[in-house]
């Protein structure tokens, strides 16, 4: 009679989706964007504000899966009504508001730049232009989304939602770029990646 072969468990976090420490990680840089992203500079209809930059250390430290995600959790916060968006705001009104779709455009800047970063980490033109397209794809998003949501044309759009921001944006960018990199290595060298 044959005995019936072991088979190897699968392990926990593989069965379960999420690990503990990734839950926990994610968790960490969500309150990092929702304490950094209210700070904000009115100019116009559209703030300048630290998130995308807060979005661009997620992805170093967490990837574009986890660093997503954290974004996500960032954004669900924001809808339930904690003001957590620019100017300490928050609710449906903000997110499906002129500016709603910088916030949405936020997403497909965390895939886009998330995949290149995790691809090529350690080739920075890469990565910068991996953030650069990111950044155009949101600009984009929220440009569409600011001119028909406050009537405006197209170039009027582009005024006020992207061209005083590109100088800003791009100083993020390089802060990404030069810190990013270091930290990831870190949290490589301490087996926390």
């Amino acid at each position: 009679m044959n005995e019936p072969t072991m088979q190897p468990k699968a392990s926990l976090s593989s069965k379960q989706g999420l690990s503990v420490r990734q839950i926990a990680t994610i968790g960490i840089m969500s309150a990092v964007t929702c304490i950094l992203a209210p700070f904000s500079v009115p100019i116009g209809p559209v703030p300048i504000s630290l998130t995308n930059l807060a979005i661009y250390f997620a992805l170093y430290i967490l990837g574009m899966k986890d660093g997503t995600i954290s974004y996500l959790v960032y954004l669900l916060i924001g809808l339930v009504g904690v003001p957590v968006f620019s100017g300490f705001t928050s609710g449906p009104e903000k997110l499906f508001g002129p500016t709603g779709g910088y916030l949405i455009g936020f997403i497909p800047m965390a895939l886009l730049a998330g995949f290149i970063i995790d691809k090529f980490t350690s080739k920075r033109i890469l990565c910068l232009a991996g953030m650069v397209a990111g950044t155009i794809i949101c600009y984009g998003l929220g440009t569409a989304w600011l001119a028909y949501q406050a009537g405006l044309s197209l170039k009027a759009a582009l005024f006020a939602g992207v061209i005083p921001f590109i100088p800003g944006d791009l100083a993020k960018i390089a802060l990404a770029l030069l810190i990013g990199p270091k930290i990831r290595a870190q949290l490589i060298r301490a087996n926390l990646r």
